[in-house]
C-alpha cells in the first residue's frame, strides 16, 4: 500500500504559506481602506468592504474583499451577509454587538439614551351605569345629548369614575430589561399605552410623565418610544419581508447617519481602520431612501422570521403565516426602526418558551449593549425567561406592588410573610401572591395567624422597603437636562421627508394592485361580457333613430352605461375597508400624514377605471347606434 509521507518541512512550509495568505489578505484589505480615506466624506460613508468566500471549490477557504457602495448590495450580497455574521442568532448577535459597542467606545462616543419617569400618575375613566353602558343606537344618542346638557350644567348621565391607574410613580431606566407582571384587567396595557403618549384623549390624567427631563408636550413621543400592540394588524396581501421593508422606510434611519458620521471623522483623525463587518452593516443601515436595507433581513434573523419571509400575511381569505410568526411581525415592524425606546405589550403571545427566549435574549443583548430602553409587559414567562430581566415592575388592581431589581423582589414578599415556593416559577408566584383566591398558600409566617393582604398594604409596605426607599429617593432628584443626548428624543412630527413618504405609499399601493390583479382582470371581462350583451340587445339596424319610442330605448341603454360604470367601482369598497384598520395604525403611530396614503389610492385607481370605461364605450358605443360625431 502506498502512503504519502510528510516531513516536518512539509508542516512548516504549509504553515507559512497559509501565513503568507494571511497577511496578503490583510495588506490587500489595509490598501482598500487606505483608499476609502481619502475619498470625499459623501462617499466615504457609502463605501466599504465586503468580505466573502470565493465560490469555487480550489479556493473554497480563500476570504474575497470587494469594495462596495453600500446602497447598492443586491439581494444575495445581503442574505450571504447575514448568514454568515448571524449564523446562531443568539450568540453571533452578542459578538456582534459587543464587536459595534467596541468600535463605538474605541472613540470616546456616547450613546443617546432615554430615561422615562412617571411621577404619581393616575388615571380614570367615565364610564356609564347601568343599562346606558351597552352600545346600542338609542343609548349612544342619549348620551350624546347627556353630555351636551352636562356641559350647561345639567346631571342627568349616570356615570362612576373608575381609576385604572392609581398613584404609580417609577423610572424606566436605559440599559436595563424591564418587565412588566400583573394579573388580567391589572394596568399593564393602560400604563405601556401612557408611556407611550399614546393614552386615549377620552381618558382623565393626573401626575407627570417625563423623557430625559422633558414633558410629553415638547416633544413626539410617538417617535421617541414606540409602542408594540398585543394585536396583529397588518397588510393580508403584502408578505413579512415586505412589511418590515416598508415599516423600515417610512421609519427612517433616525440619528444613525449622524452617528456614523462622528464616527467616521474621530477614526480618520486617530488613523483607525474599523472591521469591516461591523462597518459594512452600519453604512448600510444608515443610508436613507433605500427600498430594501440590511436592518430588515437583520430584523428577520434575530426574529426567526428568515424561513417565511417570502410568505404572505395572510388574513380570513387567505392562508398566510402562523399566529406565532405573525405576533413576531408585529414585534419586527417597530424594532426594524431607529427607535430605542420600546414599550412592549405582550410579545409572547401565541410563542412557544423557546422562541419567547430567544426573542428576549436578542432585546436583552440589544438593551445592555446599545444602551436601549425597554419595559416589556409578559403574561406568564418561563423561568429561563424571566431571569433575562434586571427590573420588575409588578401590578395589581392598578397600584404599583413592586418596583425594582429583580434580585430583591422575593425578599420583599419573604418581609410580607410569604414565601415562594422552591420548584414554583417566580412570575407564577408574583401573579398569585396578591390574589385573594391564591395568597394563602404561600403564608409561610406561622407565628400568626393568616389573613388577606391587600394590594394596597402590599404598595404601603414597599415604600418603607430598602427598594422602595431608594425609588423615592431618585425621584425626588430632577433629571438633569444638561446630562441629556441632543439626539436621544425626536421633536419633528415625521423624520422622512414627505416625498420619500409619497414615494414609500405609492410603491405600496401598485404592488397591492399587482398583487390583487386578478381581481381587476376579473373586472374587465365582467365589463366586456356585459357590454356585449347590451349591444347586442340594442343593435341599432333594429331600432329607428326617429321614432320616439326608440328614443325612449336610447335613453334606457344610455343610463343603464352610465350606471354600470359609476357603480363598477364598488367591487373595491371592500378591499379599502379591509385595509383601513392598518391606515388608522399606521397614522397613529406617525408612519406618514392622511395624503400621501389617500393620493396614490386614488390615482393608481383611475387610469384603471378610465380603461374600463373606454372598453365599455368600444364594444357598446357604435353598435348601438349612438351619434358617431366626436363631440357628441
Amino acid at each position: 500500500m502506498n502512503r504519502k509521507s510528510w516531513s516536518m518541512e512539509d508542516a512548516f512550509s504549509g504553515a507559512s504559506h497559509s501565513h503568507r495568505n494571511s497577511c496578503v489578505d490583510e495588506d490587500e484589505e489595509a490598501l482598500k481602506w487606505a483608499a476609502i480615506e481619502k475619498l470625499p466624506t459623501y462617499d466615504r460613508l457609502r463605501t466599504s468592504i465586503i468580505n466573502s468566500f470565493m465560490d469555487n471549490e480550489l479556493h473554497a477557504d480563500k476570504m474575497k474583499n470587494k469594495k462596495v457602495d453600500v446602497r447598492k448590495l443586491d439581494l444575495d450580497d445581503r442574505q450571504k451577509f447575514i448568514n454568515r455574521i448571524f449564523k446562531f442568532a443568539e450568540e453571533d448577535n452578542e459578538k456582534f454587538l459587543k464587536k459595534f459597542r467596541n468600535r463605538i467606545d474605541r472613540v470616546g462616543i456616547q450613546l443617546p439614551t432615554v430615561e422615562v419617569r412617571f411621577n404619581h400618575l393616575t388615571i380614570e375613566a367615565d364610564c356609564y351605569v347601568g343599562t346606558g353602558a351597552l352600545p346600542t343606537l338609542p343609548n349612544v344618542v342619549r348620551n350624546i345629548a347627556e353630555s351636551a346638557l352636562g356641559l350647561l350644567g345639567i346631571g342627568l348621565a349616570k356615570r362612576r369614575k373608575l381609576t385604572i391607574f392609581k398613584d404609580a410613580s417609577g423610572i424606566i431606566k436605559p440599559s436595563r430589561m424591564t418587565l412588566l407582571l400583573g394579573p388580567p384587567s391589572s394596568g399593564k396595557t393602560t400604563l405601556l399605552l401612557a408611556l407611550a403618549g399614546k393614552l386615549d384623549s377620552s381618558l382623565k390624567v393626573r401626575g407627570k410623565i417625563t423623557y430625559n427631563g422633558h414633558r410629553l408636550n415638547e416633544f413626539e413621543p410617538k417617535k421617541t418610544s414606540a409602542y408594540i400592540s398585543q394585536n396583529d394588524v397588518h397588510v393580508g396581501e403584502m408578505t413579512v419581508k415586505e412589511t418590515l421593508d416598508f415599516s423600515a422606510r417610512c421609519q427612517g434611519v433616525g440619528t444613525r447617519y449622524e452617528l456614523l458620521t462622528e464616527l467616521a471623522r474621530r477614526e480618520k483623525d486617530a488613523g483607525i481602520f474599523p472591521e469591516a463587518e461591523v462597518d459594512l452593516f452600519m453604512k448600510a443601515t444608515a443610508m436613507e431612501g433605500v427600498e430594501s436595507s440590511l436592518i430588515t433581513d437583520y430584523t428577520l434573523r434575530i426574529l426567526g422570521l428568515d424561513i417565511c419571509k417570502d410568505t404572505i400575511f395572510g388574513d380570513e381569505m387567505r392562508r398566510g403565516i402562523s399566529g406565532g410568526q405573525k405576533k413576531r411581525v408585529t414585534t419586527g415592524e417597530m424594532i426594524v426602526g431607529p427607535t430605542k425606546t420600546l414599550f412592549m405589550d405582550e410579545i409572547s403571545t401565541g410563542l412557544d418558551s423557546s422562541t419567547t427566549y430567544q426573542i428576549v435574549k436578542c432585546l436583552q443583548q440589544i438593551v445592555h449593549l446599545t444602551e436601549a430602553t425597554i419595559l416589556m409587559s409578559l403574561l406568564q414567562p418561563a423561568p429561563e425567561t424571566f431571569d433575562l430581566f434586571d427590573d420588575i415592575i409588578l401590578l395589581s388592581e392598578g397600584q404599583i406592588v413592586y418596583h425594582g431589581p429583580r434580585e430583591y423582589i422575593l425578599q420583599f414578599f419573604e418581609t410580607c410573610g410569604f414565601k415562594c415556593p422552591e420548584r414554583k416559577g417566580t412570575a407564577d408566584f408574583l401573579q398569585e401572591v396578591t390574589s385573594r383566591k391564591d395568597q394563602e398558600q404561600y403564608w409561610t409566617d406561622r407565628t400568626r395567624p393568616y389573613h388577606y393582604t391587600s394590594v394596597s398594604v402590599f404598595a404601603s409596605q414597599f415604600k418603607r422597603f430598602h427598594v422602595g426607599l431608594q425609588l423615592e429617593n431618585e425621584l425626588s432628584i430632577p433629571y438633569n437636562k444638561a446630562n441629556g443626548h441632543r439626539a436621544a428624543l425626536v421633536f419633528k412630527k415625521y423624520s422622512v421627508p414627505k416625498k420619500e413618504l409619497l414615494k414609500a405609499c405609492f410603491d405600496k399601493e401598485w404592488l397591492l394592485i399587482k398583487r390583487n390583479a386578478f381581481i381587476y382582470v376579473f373586472k374587465t371581462v365582467q365589463i366586456i361580457i356585459g357590454a356585449i350583451i347590451l349591444a347586442t340587445l340594442f343593435l341599432r339596424t333594429t331600432m329607428n333613430t326617429r321614432n320616439e319610442e326608440d328614443g325612449a330605448v336610447y335613453i334606457g341603454a344610455l343610463l343603464f352605461s352610465m350606471m354600470i360604470n359609476m357603480f363598477n367601482g364598488f367591487a373595491e369598497v371592500p378591499l379599502t375597508i379591509a385595509r383601513l384598520p392598518v391606515f388608522y395604525k399606521q397614522r397613529d403611530i406617525l408612519f406618514h400624514p392622511v395624503w400621501t396614503f389617500t393620493l396614490p389610492n386614488v390615482v393608481l385607481r383611475i387610469p384603471i377605471s378610465v380603461l374600463e370605461s373606454i372598453v365599455w364605450m368600444v364594444i357598446t358605443y357604435y353598435p348601438i347606434g349612438f351619434a358617431p360625431e366626436a363631440s357628441r
